[in-house]
């Protein structure tokens, strides 16, 4: 393995190339992956009819302060706690409340919702300025990403566009001293002559107390374990740590890193596309991620719509493109010539990929497209889910205001069967059982579209009177379009259907429990 390179460049995000294929040798490995998809052990609750349950942040219609916004929202494996990093540098950590409801309490706060409270927040990464470089480093998270607890410390990381902070959060009690060899009152004495003085008690072996500490408070404190820095040229656009619980990786524009979370000072480069002349730079990376189950596999995305998945048993480095190389399977979809535009290598981009939780399949998203595919078929995909149809009309209105490199999100839920992706308004669609063999060969699936802003509360109003009251809303735009209100940004509860949804500067709790 190559050690990280430490100098460079600073990339282009905007732009989007053409494809360059590079062949190496070959071996004799099949990549097919077993995976079993029997052992979720996740309750049976199929219900996706989804209510608005709670929302943090300002819901006043005023300036959003631009550090506010949130660029990151990430449960943890249990669905415990809950992470968001913001613009600003921060990140804020929400636990579950599980404070108990008698069942015949008609409040909408029953024991079966899905509620949290605010556990605590600490300032992640601070704005830096490379002089070297003359540039500036923002201090905005870019992801968050949660590992196992050990004890009752749990443990997280987050990365801004050039470090990775190891953060270890944990109850910390504040004791103060409450007992003392405190000098004892005088003692006022009246000698023969009539005069009084005062003379200190000389304090006796007998009498001398050992201090006593007591417990005063207890408060959640956040502690920074490693700084993974100075291995990236390149914006970072992601990170994801291994099933092995020992390593991570992390990718920027050009190359990718494999880390072990004990050694802060040196990172392994397992993918490198940066070709001798810049000049030839064909695609960039755009998002990459770990195997839920098996530690060897990982997978990463590129701006040319293509995702490549790689095997690191097979070589040190994983950055061979031929379909023909044993350690690196390609899943990509023939496009038509004919059917290219000025947009296509623009909207082809994918933005996030995800693995299921089970390993069985992968999804990716992109401008205009959601696509499932089978981790052992990557000739085509198993489903293509057309989320922005209204809008191939309007794409040069995109362009003209940036719009249209939006990075939206895609996620599975804990059973691997239905998907979330975000779009404007501030709405977003939840596509359920997308997996079953109907709905795998319709050309559009079941589409649930939900609404995070004020419209949630005025449903939720209404919900206490009509039991039978939808939050669902209607995707019908006409020429009606915010772009400005875009749902990038989500997390789907591990084990029930709760999802986490950030809007601007507001965090949206929606459950169908």
């Amino acid at each position: 393995m190559r050690t990280a390179k430490k100098k460079g460049a600073s990339s282009d995000n905007k732009k989007r190339m053409k494809n360059d294929t590079t062949t190496s040798t070959t071996n004799d490995v099949d990549m097919d992956i077993d995976i079993d998809v029997t052992g979720d052990n996740l309750p049976d609750n199929d219900s996706y009819d989804f209510k608005f349950s709670q929302c943090f942040g300002d819901k006043t219609d005023i300036v959003v302060t631009e550090a506010d916004i949130i660029t990151s929202v990430e449960f943890d494996h249990t669905g415990e706690f809950l992470a968001t990093g913001d613009k600003g540098g921060r990140v804020v950590l929400f636990q579950r409340n599980n404070v108990d409801v008698p069942e015949t309490s008609t409040s909408v706060s029953s024991k079966h919702n899905c509620e949290y409270k605010f556990l605590t927040e600490f300032q992640s990464h601070d704005a830096e300025f490379d002089y070297l470089k003359s540039l500036e480093i923002e201090e905005k998270i870019n992801q968050i990403k949660w590992l196992k607890p050990i004890q009752k410390s749990h443990f997280l990381l987050s990365t801004n566009d050039k470090t990775i902070k190891l953060w270890k959060i944990y109850e910390k009690n504040i004791r103060l001293v409450s007992q003392n060899n405190n000098i004892l009152p005088d003692s006022t004495t009246t000698h023969n002559s009539g005069s009084k003085h005062s003379e200190s008690v000389i304090l006796s072996l007998q009498n001398l107390k050992l201090p006593q500490m007591s417990k005063h408070d207890t408060i959640i404190a956040a502690t920074p374990k490693r700084i993974y820095s100075n291995a990236h040229t390149y914006h970072i656009n992601s990170i994801s740590n291994n099933s092995d619980q020992e390593t991570f990786l992390s990718a920027d524009d050009l190359r990718i890193n494999l880390w072990n979370l004990n050694i802060p000072n040196q990172s392994f480069n397992i993918v490198d596309i940066k070709p001798a002349n810049m000049e030839e730079l064909t695609e960039v990376i755009t998002c990459a991620e770990f195997h839920p189950i098996n530690c060897n596999y990982f997978m990463y995305s590129s701006s040319k719509g293509t995702v490549k998945l790689c095997d690191m048993r097979i070589n040190s480095l994983c950055d061979n493109y031929s379909n023909t190389s044993s350690n690196t399977k390609i899943f990509e979809e023939y496009i038509n010539p004919i059917n290219h535009n000025f947009f296509t290598e623009i909207t082809s981009s994918i933005s996030d990929i995800k693995f299921s939780p089970n390993g069985r399949y992968i999804v990716s998203r992109d401008y205009l497209t959601v696509k499932i595919w089978d981790i052992n078929m990557n000739n085509k995909p198993i489903q293509t889910i057309n989320v922005h149809d209204q809008l191939k009309e309007r794409l040069s209105d995109t362009y003209e205001n940036d719009a249209i490199f939006d990075k939206f999100e895609v996620n599975f839920n804990g059973k691997s069967n239905s998907l979330i992706t975000g779009t404007y308004n501030s709405q977003f669609m939840i596509y359920p059982d997308v997996l079953r063999p109907e709905n795998s060969k319709s050309t559009q699936p079941d589409e649930i579209v939900l609404q995070a802003d004020k419209t949630a509360f005025r449903n939720k109003s209404h919900s206490h009177t009509n039991s039978n009251t939808s939050n669902n809303v209607v995707k019908d735009w006409g020429d009606d379009i915010d772009f400005k209100k875009s749902i990038l940004h989500f997390s789907w509860h591990p084990r029930e259907n709760s999802i986490a949804v950030a809007a601007t500067n507001n965090l949206f709790i929606f459950s169908a429990l």
